[in-house]
C-alpha cells in the first residue's frame, strides 16, 4: 500500500513538474516574441530617436575600446541561451548591453560539457568547431560544427587573457576548457596555455554535481541512465522531435545545440527518427550530453582531469532556496515531494524517520540527504 501510495505521488509530481517546465517554456517564448514585436514598432515609430541612440552607443564603445581592458565572458547554464537567442530576452539581465566587453556565447544548451567547451575556445578565436577525430567517433556525431567567420575575441592569448563567469553548469564549462587550454588540445593552436584565463568566476556552480539530476530521472547507479518513466524522458522526445522537424525561424530562437549530430529529417529521415526515439542513436544513446556530466559520478570523472592553476584567480558564489514551515527549513514543494519518495523507497522506513528528523533543521539537508542516501544505497535494493 505504501508503495503504490508512493507511486502515486511519483506520477502526479510528473504531471506537475511537466506541465510547469511546459508553461513556462511557452511563458519564455511568447514573451521573447512579444518583445521583438514590441522592438519592430518602437523602431517604426521613433526612427528619430533610435538614430540619436545608434551613435550616443558608437561614442560609448570608442571609450570602451579605449580604455583596453580584458573581456567579461559569461557563460550559461543548462537549457541556457546567449546573445541573439529568444529575440530580446538576456539571460544574463542585459549585462551585455551595457559595455561590449560583455560577451555572452550562445553555447549547445544540453550539449555535453566537452562539448561546450569546445565550442567557447572557436566562439572567441573564430573558425569552424572542431569537435576532435576521437571523441566525435566515439559519440556517433560530426567532428565539425559551427563556423565563426569573425571570432568575438580573435587576439586571445597569454598576452591577453579573459575574465570568465560562469552559471551553473557554465562554470564547469569555463574549468574544462581551461584544462584544454592548458593541454594544447586544440589542432593549429600549439600556443595556448591555462594563462589564458585570467580569473573564473561561478555563480551556484554545478561543480561537484547536482542531486537534481536524479530527481529529474538519472538513475542513481550509474549516473547515465535514464529511467524509463521520468521529466527527463519526456525532455529528451520532445527534443529529438524538435531537431528532426528543423524549422530553421524556430531553431533560430532557440537551440538545443545538437546539429553535429544531423538530426534533421533531411538527413536521417523516418527510420532515423525512430531510431533515436528507441535510443539506439543520437546524443541521449552515447551520453554525450550534459545531463550525465552534471551526476555526482560524471562529475568525478570530470574533476579527475581538471587542474586549478596558480595564475588565475577563482571566485565561487553559492545560492539557496528555501523555506520555513512551522518553524522547519525545507526546500519547495515539488522538491520536497520528489526527494520525499524516491528516499523513501531506496531505504527502510526505520532508518529513514531515525535519520529524517534533525536533518530537516538544516538548510535544505533534508533534499540532498535523500538524493545522496538514494545514491549509496542503490545498491542495496
Amino acid at each position: 500500500m505504501l508503495r503504490l501510495w508512493i507511486s502515486y505521488l511519483q506520477l502526479l509530481e510528473l504531471f506537475v513538474s511537466s506541465l510547469v517546465h511546459m508553461l513556462y517554456g511557452f511563458y519564455i517564448f511568447s514573451s521573447a516574441v512579444a518583445g521583438d514585436l514590441s522592438q519592430v514598432l518602437n523602431e517604426y515609430f521613433h526612427k528619430a530617436n533610435n538614430n540619436v541612440n545608434v551613435e550616443v552607443k558608437e561614442e560609448i564603445s570608442k571609450l570602451n575600446n579605449a580604455n583596453d581592458l580584458p573581456p567579461i565572458v559569461l557563460v550559461h547554464g543548462i537549457f541556457g541561451f546567449g546573445k541573439g537567442r529568444l529575440g530580446a530576452l538576456s539571460y544574463f539581465a542585459g549585462a551585455e548591453k551595457k559595455d561590449e566587453r560583455v560577451l555572452v556565447p550562445d553555447l549547445g544548451s544540453l550539449t555535453s560539457i566537452y562539448d561546450r567547451a569546445r565550442e567557447l575556445f572557436y566562439y572567441l578565436k573564430g573558425g569552424q568547431v572542431d569537435y576532435g577525430e576521437e571523441h566525435s567517433k566515439a559519440c556517433g556525431h560530426s567532428q565539425f560544427g559551427r563556423i565563426y567567420e569573425q571570432g568575438h575575441y580573435p587576439e586571445w592569448d597569454e598576452d591577453h587573457p579573459i575574465h570568465f563567469v560562469g552559471h551553473s553548469a557554465g562554470a564547469q564549462v569555463i574549468r574544462v576548457l581551461q584544462q584544454m587550454l592548458a593541454d594544447k588540445a586544440f589542432n593549429g593552436y600549439e600556443n595556448t596555455s591555462e594563462n589564458w584565463v585570467l580569473s573564473v568566476t561561478s555563480l551556484s556552480g554545478a561543480f561537484n554535481g547536482t542531486t537534481r539530476a536524479y530527481a529529474d530521472g538519472m538513475l542513481p547507479e550509474d549516473g547515465r541512465t535514464l529511467k524509463p518513466i521520468c521529466l527527463l524522458q519526456l525532455c529528451r522526445i520532445g527534443v529529438i522531435i524538435y531537431d528532426w522537424f528543423d524549422i530553421s525561424w524556430l531553431k533560430n530562437y532557440y537551440n538545443f545545440g545538437f546539429d553535429h549530430y544531423n538530426m534533421s529529417w533531411r538527413k536521417m529521415g523516418i527510420w532515423g527518427l525512430v531510431d533515436c526515439l528507441l535510443g539506439n542513436a543520437g546524443p541521449f544513446a552515447s551520453g554525450d550530453w550534459i545531463l550525465p556530466d552534471l551526476t555526482i559520478q560524471g562529475s568525478i570523472r570530470l574533476n579527475y582531469h581538471i587542474r586549478t592553476f596558480p595564475n588565475t584567480y577563482y571566485f565561487s558564489y553559492a545560492t539557496k532556496r528555501t523555506t520555513k514551515i512551522m518553524g522547519v527549513t525545507v526546500q519547495a514543494y515539488l522538491e520536497f515531494t520528489r526527494c520525499f519518495s524516491l528516499g523513501f523507497c531506496r531505504c527502510a522506513s526505520g532508518v529513514f524517520l531515525q535519520m529524517f528528523l534533525p536533518l530537516t533543521r538544516d538548510t535544505g539537508g533534508f533534499l540532498n540527504f535523500c538524493l545522496h542516501l538514494a545514491v549509496l544505497t542503490c545498491n542495496l535494493d
